[in-house]
């Protein structure tokens, strides 16, 4: 039995890893073109927030920004949560339906620059706002606290116009630093995860909001 993998057919229960599959679709001109779109999109909303996050500095004399990363969604990653919704694996379907194909990570300074970001990217007149989940006013009751934006975006290229999805993380430093130590704990080490340690990571997450309070104060203070 054979599975149609963007355009490339595989034994179904031989599987790929990302290598495997990236060597493959390497070859493949049609996810050469359409992996394009995604990472113009990135760059061109990177170039948005650097354009923010300078002019900010420049009113403030401070900058709002404290890092930014991109990534592009695996191939193997892509095909799995496809499979995983029942999607049919082709291209069409995954522009029309996967909306986190590329990501970017905004870390903030303080929590108030999270939302004066997000406002500055949903009053632009040429972005769509496709979703916003606010993690921040609403944790998960692990505690985990970002504000996740998946929003449309133009990007142009020698002949044609292209709007192009991209899903936006927002959080502060230490957001980011909880977040990240508790992907690491929970899904790195492979350790089991019993009620003491879900407690733990859930004063984490309190104490690290507080933090972040504290700093904001502090931030006003001397302003």
């Amino acid at each position: 039995m054979s599975e149609n993998l963007f355009g490339l057919t595989v034994a179904a229960d031989k599987g790929l890893d990302d290598l495997q599959c990236q060597r493959l679709l390497s070859e493949n001109r049609r996810y050469q073109e359409v992996m394009l779109q995604y990472r113009c999109a990135l760059k061109a909303l990177e170039s948005r927030l650097e354009i923010l996050n300078e002019e900010f500095s420049l009113q403030h004399d401070r900058n709002p920004i404290e890092s930014m990363k991109s990534r592009l969604k695996s191939p193997s990653s892509i095909m799995n949560k496809m499979q995983k919704r029942g999607l049919p694996l082709d291209f069409p379907t995954m522009q029309a339906n996967i909306m986190d194909v590329a990501g970017v990570r905004v870390i903030c300074s303080f929590e108030e620059d999270v939302f004066f970001l997000a406002k500055c990217l949903k009053d632009q007149s040429d972005i769509e706002i496709i979703t916003e989940k606010d993690y921040i006013l609403h944790p998960k009751p692990n505690g985990y606290r970002s504000l996740h934006l998946t929003i449309r975006l133009p990007v142009f290229f020698a002949e044609k116009e292209i709007h192009v999805p991209v899903e936006i993380q927002l959080r502060t430093i230490a957001m980011d630093f909880w977040a990240s130590l508790e992907h690491t704990i929970r899904y790195k080490k492979n350790l089991p995860i019993n009620t003491e340690i879900e407690t733990e990571l859930k004063e984490c997450a309190d104490s690290s909001r507080e933090w972040d309070g504290k700093m904001e104060r502090l931030l006003h203070l001397l302003t």
